[in-house]
């Protein structure tokens, strides 16, 4: 079995001993390194490539949003989970743009967190309860701004592409998609994978911006 490998970067010793001796708990996970600001991180992520990060955001030398920032520029296949105390919208945002694939509280209990790991090594994405309407508002404003809708050969999307779409901004998991489809969840990975090829996006909620800021989609706010 491969093993999930997972790098930590906190600056606070005590959440790094905490969330390594939760993790190496589990079968499928293995703690392959810990940072203690963003300049480690970025640099530990360049020489082990881990499969997820656990980003804290208020570090030394480099914040959490720089460092996502940099290792999403540099592999963008790895996932970033933001672990942090805050919530307010600008550090969303901010993460967000920076290619964040998952965003929990530190409140969050280990469950949650181990949860989050696995579903990101898996490209879903996970967000704090929350969180996610603050998310969901702003998309609503990005959607506002757009410009007209493209037509088909702009972006390339099939009608069934596009209704995948539409679940996944709405925080939709594969298997989610696949019972609201009456489709097989491999089905659902196919989509999402063609989904981000046509887009040239890697990741969920990269995703999900695109398509709103270009007008492909539309989200009820309410949802």
């Amino acid at each position: 079995m491969n093993k999930i490998r997972v790098l930590i970067a906190d600056d606070h010793q005590v959440v790094r001993e905490g969330l390594s001796a939760i993790l190496t708990t589990k079968e499928d996970i293995e703690v392959v390194g810990v940072a203690k600001d963003g300049v480690e991180a970025v640099e530990m992520t360049r020489t082990l490539l881990p499969d997820v990060v656990l980003m804290d955001i208020s570090m030394p030398r480099m914040n959490g949003v720089e460092a996502t920032r940099e290792i999403k520029r540099e592999n963008p296949h790895i996932g970033v989970v933001v672990l942090t105390m805050y919530a307010e919208e600008e550090y969303i945002f901010d993460l967000v743009k920076a290619g964040a694939t998952g965003y929990l509280l530190k409140d969050a209990d280990s469950g949650q967190i181990v949860k989050a790991i696995r579903a990101i090594a898996e490209g879903e994405s996970l967000i704090h309860p929350s969180v996610a309407s603050k998310i969901l508002n702003e998309f609503s404003l990005l959607a506002e701004g757009r410009g007209r809708k493209p037509g088909r050969l702009e972006h390339g999307l099939t009608d069934r592409e596009i209704t995948v779409l539409k679940l996944v901004a709405e925080g939709k998991t594969n298997k989610e998609i696949a019972n609201v489809l009456d489709l097989s969840e491999k089905t659902i990975k196919n989509h999402v994978r063609n989904i981000f090829h046509k887009l040239h996006v890697y990741d969920r909620t990269q995703a999900a911006i695109h398509a709103i800021r270009k007008g492909l989609i539309e989200l009820d706010p309410k949802s």
